[in-house]
């Protein structure tokens, strides 16, 4: 029996960026963890929180967290 469920690879880079960012409290060290740049985790980040229709990191120039979504 065939599964009609896909998994777009770009939706799934999204949650995994997600989880690293949400782990280690920051772009830059998911980036380093993940083996991509920091602007290709920020932009991974930026397309799932359009998808969600939500922040999902509060942002500052010294930390990354968690919102309340």
């Amino acid at each position: 029996m065939q599964s009609s469920f896909t998994i777009d690879r770009a939706r799934m880079d999204g949650v995994v960026m997600f989880l690293a960012v949400a782990e280690l409290r920051g772009f830059r060290a998911a980036a380093t963890r993940l083996g991509v740049t920091p602007s290709a985790v920020s932009q991974a980040i930026r397309n799932l929180e359009a998808r969600v229709g939500s922040p999902l990191f509060v942002r500052t120039t010294r930390s990354v967290n968690l919102t309340e979504a």
